[in-house]
């Protein structure tokens, strides 16, 4: 997983993006397109700051052509593209990281494919190193655009 820390260098040294929706879509679909398998991507943020967006992004850059939608009840979702498998997990529900288990977590986690997992701060301890960290933010001055933090946890 260590190939896509490149990616992140260039927005982490300017410490945060402003982004309308459209640049949000835009920056995610770049992202999918040059993602390479396997890989983790974590992605945080209060309600409403354009998790689902951003994963919907990641996704049709990565080439899944279904409909992308939250998987805040079922709280995981796969995806077939034709680089690889891919799994959207929403977490926002979980009250401990031990429910984890049902979801096949280890699985999912350990195995070839695109994870992204939203609310990642629910998974605790159980988030393994080596993968990208995304975070957003409102931002109250700018109603219209959000503050998005980039990393690599190794």
């Amino acid at each position: 997983m260590s190939d896509h820390a490149p990616l992140v260098p260039p927005l982490a040294e300017h410490g945060a993006l402003a982004m309308t929706e459209e640049e949000l879509r835009d920056w995610g679909h770049r992202f999918g397109r040059s993602a390479r398998l396997p890989l983790l991507v974590t992605i945080s943020g209060e309600l409403g700051t354009g998790k689902t967006t951003l994963v919907q992004a990641i996704c049709r850059g990565f080439g899944v052509t279904d409909d992308v939608t939250s998987p805040t009840y079922a709280l995981v979702h796969e995806y077939a593209a034709p680089k690889g498998t891919v799994y959207h997990l929403d977490l926002y529900r979980l009250d401990d990281e031990r429910q984890l288990d049902a979801l096949a977590w280890d699985e999912i986690v350990s195995g070839a494919g695109l994870v992204l997992v939203e609310w990642p701060e629910r998974a605790g301890s159980r988030i393994p190193p080596g993968h990208v960290t995304l975070s957003l933010q409102h931002l109250p001055e700018e109603p219209t655009k959000r503050l998005m933090y980039a990393g690599w946890r190794a």
